[in-house]
């Protein structure tokens, strides 16, 4: 199990609990390879805070609705950190209703898709990509969410 410790910076917004974050990580099918608890740390920011991250860490402007920051610690530490997660809450909520999905639904699907990059995976080659959506959609089935990929209008 992945311990999930919770920071929040966004103000005035509907966020989902510490539980929700911790079962929606842990649904990933993973297994550490260490016998220490794995730590995600959760940073839930506004669109101000993303934009500078996203800024000092991408060099890219604007907010983004989540930033991975996987940590390179070793394993042999008494504290496994995987890493850190920053999640820009007035985006998921723009991006939920532009999109037409459930908040919780989509604050699910960021999460997962942020831990899996923790957990090494990435999307930029297509092959990547395939994996690791595979998985996000086979995760969020399991919790009883839709395929997030799917097209909305067909």
């Amino acid at each position: 199990m992945i311990t999930v410790e919770l920071s929040v910076a966004a103000q005035s917004i509907t966020l989902p609990t510490q539980a929700d974050f911790s079962r929606w990580i842990n649904t990933i099918d993973w297994v550490p390879h260490t016998n220490n608890t794995p730590i995600i740390s959760l940073y839930l920011v506004d669109e101000l805070e993303s934009a500078k991250l996203n800024h000092d860490w991408r060099k890219k402007e604007g907010a983004t609705n989540i930033l991975s920051f996987p940590s390179h610690l070793t394993e042999s530490n008494p504290i496994f950190l995987l890493g850190d997660l920053a999640i820009c809450a007035p985006l998921v909520q723009l991006e939920a209703d532009a999109q037409q999905k459930e908040l919780q639904q989509h604050w699910a699907h960021l999460t997962i898709h942020g831990t899996l990059h923790l957990l090494g995976y990435d999307h930029i080659e297509e092959k990547e990509a395939h994996e690791m959506e595979t998985i996000e959609i086979k995760m969020m089935k399991k919790l009883g969410y839709p395929n997030p990929y799917k097209p909305l209008f067909t």
